[in-house]
């Protein structure tokens, strides 16, 4: 039995279903195996928001939803050896874990044995502008850009070492997505660092997994084309990996969605530039000669992987402060709805030509045209089709002057009274703007650290 690993998903981004979690759990304790359960709750740009969160209190910048997340499953998981792996500790890895700490003792688990991964902030140690710029990001200017958060993007090894020390649940930072999955095969398997083919394999798991419901009908469904069943209850992944390097990927039998054919592919074409040369920092992976086999209801089988020696470098990912992002809305409904709206949009931005606001600003009608529209607003300027019972207006603007921004914005409330007739539920926001670049560092320049402690040790 023991030449079977489950690798189960319960989150594949920050703001994912806090339920998710659960029947995979159940799932993965109910069919006895040995397994274990990670949470991919990081994009580009979150842990540069984690880090605005951790200025503004030492004690934030981890997942918002972690103890929501971990809650239901914890007990569970730590009473049947299931470890929580999960890159949730975003910004701040510490103050994560003693959250996790303190929801352990509040359920009884005194001696959960919590890990800290740390190493991936590189904010403070490396110079940037000594680094070679990622692929095409070259031609992004970050001169002038105050830095928010530099982060490598780690592999397996340290979350390897948390697991050999018996951690139930491992919690760090800024990690590649693969190694999430990639750790517990090498722990529990004893794959080599060097055996390309047998990482190859765990990284096409964590792959295949990292973003949840995208591989169980998640963003694949589209009513009348290609349906799932009960959407509202999407189960998500869990893998079945052999020792010799066997995947199926699967979901909890008592729950929506669908693993087929279809999902398989297009979650391993997710974010490939070259298929021949999928760039972890544990392995490259080759997906160009593999195929895929329906082996049961909702049971894929993926086959002919292969792995290449993993780069020297790792992929550093700098966020900078950007500029302003202000955005107003206001709607429009009943008779003449489309000449009330097209006129609105007029008149906003000649009030911004009128203000003198330095911005650069669009206004879409939504339902008309909106995210295939231009800054000019193309189509609905040239919209004569059916008059549509009611619009939605939306002014963007965005620059570096915060309250030249914010004017733009306030511009739509003041639609309430200067609008037309019938316009109404006026909203407006402010947002500050995160500008990315990544660089390449030598893995050797990122050392990590692990640090492995009881839950009643830690606060």
């Amino acid at each position: 039995m023991n030449d079977t690993f489950l690798v189960g998903n319960g989150a594949g981004f920050s703001g994912d279903r806090v339920d998710a979690p659960i029947p995979v759990m159940r799932s993965l304790v109910a069919r006895g195996l040995p397994a274990a359960l990670f949470f991919e709750t990081l994009g580009e740009r979150t842990v540069a928001l984690a880090q605005l969160e951790r200025r503004r209190d030492p004690e934030l910048g981890y997942e918002p939803m972690l103890e929501r997340l971990l809650e239901p499953v914890l007990r569970d998981c730590v009473t049947h050896r299931i470890p929580i792996l999960g890159n949730f500790g975003a910004a701040n890895p510490a103050a994560a874990a003693r959250l996790v700490a303190r929801l352990a003792l509040r359920l009884g688990l005194p001696e959960c044995r919590i890990a800290v991964v740390g190493g991936d902030d590189v904010s403070s140690s490396i110079a940037l502008d000594q680094l070679p710029v990622h692929e095409a990001d070259d031609s992004i200017d970050t001169k002038s850009a105050r830095l928010v958060a530099a982060n490598a993007y780690i592999g397996a090894e340290p979350l390897v070492e948390a697991l050999r020390q018996g951690a139930d649940v491992v919690v760090a930072g800024r990690t590649s997505d693969p190694a999430l999955a990639i750790a517990p095969l090498v722990h529990h398997f004893g794959w080599s660092f060097e055996d390309w083919e047998k990482l190859a394999v765990g990284a096409a798991c964590g792959h295949l997994l990292e973003c949840g419901s995208q591989v169980t009908g998640g963003v694949f469904w589209d009513p009348g084309f290609k349906d799932i069943p009960d959407p509202a209850n999407i189960g998500f992944p869990i893998a079945e990996v052999t020792r010799d390097g066997g995947l199926v990927i699967t979901k909890p039998e008592d729950t929506g969605g669908i693993v087929d054919l279809r999902t398989i592919k297009e979650q391993l074409l997710y974010e490939l530039h070259d298929p021949a040369r999928y760039i972890t920092p544990d392995v490259v992976l080759d997906i160009s000669g593999c195929s895929v086999e329906q082996v049961g209801k909702d049971r894929v089988a993926v086959h002919g992987l292969r792995g290449r020696p993993r780069p020297d470098t790792l992929k550093v990912t700098a966020c900078f402060e950007g500029t302003w992002l202000g955005e107003g809305e206001v709607s429009v409904a009943g008779p003449n709805a489309l000449a009330r709206a097209k006129a609105t949009a007029e008149v906003l931005q000649q009030r911004l030509r009128l203000r003198g606001l330095p911005v650069r600003a669009r206004v879409d009608l939504i339902g008309i045209g909106s995210v295939l529209d231009s800054d000019a607003g193309t189509l609905w300027r040239s919209y004569d089709g059916p008059e549509p019972p009611e619009l939605r207006i939306r002014l963007a603007a965005e620059g570096p002057d915060r309250d030249a921004v914010d004017q733009a914005a306030r511009e739509v409330l003041a639609l309430l009274c200067c609008g037309t007739a019938g316009t109404g539920g006026a909203r407006w926001r402010l947002t500050p703007r995160i500008l990315t670049r990544s660089y390449l560092v030598l893995r050797e320049r990122v050392p990590t650290s692990v640090l492995v402690r009881a839950a009643r040790e830690m606060v």
